[in-house]
């Protein structure tokens, strides 16, 4: 077995020992990378070989610096990333190589990670599926025909093929959890204001997308969230870290689950993934949780417009000033054009009113959770399509009305802005994996880490390799 085959917590624990070197850690991803990375294109602006074995040496040398000491991280191309090229998927910012860290990346590097480059995203994380016109697509490590999701799916499929040990994502509209579906592995979006932003532009009103991290073990999942979380001071709606990786396997006794499938037959859903996820739950229900069927508690049309039009309102805020440009928007891919574009033509009114039922569904779930200890809904509509393909034009013989809508199950969870673990729900009949989304109440992440212990002491799914 490889170093590469590891779990993160794992190495770390070899490293602190001594009993492996960070040069013999290095070399086993980088040999990895060099072997598989080529027909995936998972990781991308990766540093020359031996400036990274340096940089591993002199951390065998160096003071332990935190649980991330000396392993090879890859940062998802949409923080900047000092030294290292970032482009955010867009051909605007090619070549660009900031002189400073985001706060990720700082908090990456200040618990001992070695940044060996960036992992591949769709311009400015726009869409599900990871493609842009900088770096090319990313392709599914257990059929290269097909997609890694997104927007996170160069982390996704980084560690599902063992080029990394663990991995940062970020989640807008299940950006981390579409491709932890996909790619077999575990995908957490902790509640909104527990891994703070940047604090740059507007930190007050948009709350809709958070970073967060990825693993192939719920242990290392937790572990990278104690790196990641904690508030910053110059941002709101903080919120405090905690040990999410102690008591791990102290999952909730007699939990209480609500499944609520596809919404009533509201989401189209491809055949097979239902039937996957509530195989999934019964895992639940055969360590003692009450898995309980729900009738839909909102409207999901309403659901729908709400986050349309607050999604495209905060894509318009951020990346208006390229659109205004006429060389820079002739640049910009179609679906930025059509958010921006929708985005600048709301009212405040309309925005308004979006927010108006987001708080009104984010009610409906304080009642829900006076029931339940979670949620859960799958994690994909769609099991993962040709990588040639923008988007799937129909799912489930429905025609798909925009760029996103066949991620449609991922708003409940955004909208709300709650902790929410994308776990690994098998394959189906093509060998293609798929996923279930369990979530919970504002700062209940460890509880929904505890719950997917449970889950992966079970199953381990992420065990199950892609081929060679």
């Amino acid at each position: 077995m490889s170093l590469a085959d590891l779990p993160a917590s794992a190495l770390s624990d070899l490293i602190a020992r001594r009993a492996v070197s960070c040069r013999e850690v290095m070399e086993a991803f980088l040999d990895r990378i060099e072997a598989v990375n080529p027909g995936l294109n998972a990781i991308v602006a990766l540093r020359p070989r031996e400036e990274l074995l340096a940089e591993a040496e002199a951390a065998d040398r160096a003071p332990r610096a935190g649980w991330l000491h000396g392993l090879p991280l890859a940062v998802k191309d949409l923080a900047a990333t000092a030294g290292i090229e970032t482009t955010w998927g867009s051909p605007l910012f090619r070549g660009f190589v900031p002189e400073a860290d985001d706060l990720l990346p700082a908090r990456l590097r200040a618990a001992g990670a070695i940044l060996i480059g960036k992992t591949n995203t769709p311009e400015f994380g726009l869409g599900s599926h990871t493609f842009n016109e900088v770096r090319g697509v990313t392709r599914n490590p257990y059929d290269r025909t097909r997609s890694a999701g997104g927007s996170s799916g160069g982390a996704a499929a980084a560690l599902a093929a063992r080029l990394l040990p663990v991995a940062d994502g970020s989640d807008m509209m299940g950006s981390l959890r579409n491709p932890a579906a996909f790619c077999n592995v575990y995908g957490f979006r902790p509640s909104f204001g527990l891994v703070p932003a940047d604090p740059e532009g507007d930190t007050f009103l948009q709350m809709l997308a958070t970073d967060g991290p990825m693993g192939r073990t719920v242990e290392d999942v937790a572990r990278l969230l104690e790196v990641i979380a904690g508030p910053d001071p110059r941002v709101p709606h903080g919120l405090p870290a905690e040990p999410f990786a102690e008591a791990l396997d102290a999952g909730p006794a007699g939990a209480r689950i609500g499944w609520l499938g596809d919404w009533g037959g509201a989401w189209p859903v491809e055949a097979g993934i239902l039937a996957a996820c509530e195989a999934a739950l019964a895992v639940f229900a055969d360590r003692g949780c009450a898995v309980e069927p729900l009738a839909p508690p909102f409207p999901a049309e309403a659901l729908w417009e709400s986050w349309t039009t607050l999604r495209s309102w905060a894509v318009a805020t951020r990346l208006a000033a390229l659109h205004a440009d006429p060389a820079k928007r002739a640049r910009l891919k179609p679906e930025a054009v059509w958010e921006i574009e929708r985005g600048l033509a709301l009212s405040a009114m309309q925005v308004h009113e979006a927010s108006v039922v987001r708080s009104r569904w984010y009610a409906r779930l304080a009642a829900l959770f006076e029931a339940f200890d979670a949620l859960a809904l799958p994690a994909a509509q769609v099991w993962p399509f040709p990588a040639e393909w923008r988007w799937p034009a129909a799912v489930a013989g429905r025609e798909t009305d925009t760029y996103h809508r066949w991620m449609e199950v991922a708003v409940p969870v955004s909208l709300a802005g709650l902790p929410c673990l994308a776990l690994p729900a098998g394959f189906g009949a093509e060998g293609l994996p798929t996923g279930l989304q369990l979530f919970g109440p504002r700062g209940a992440d460890r509880r929904m880490l505890q719950l997917g212990q449970v889950y992966h002491r079970c199953t381990d799914w992420p065990g199950r390799r892609p081929p060679p």
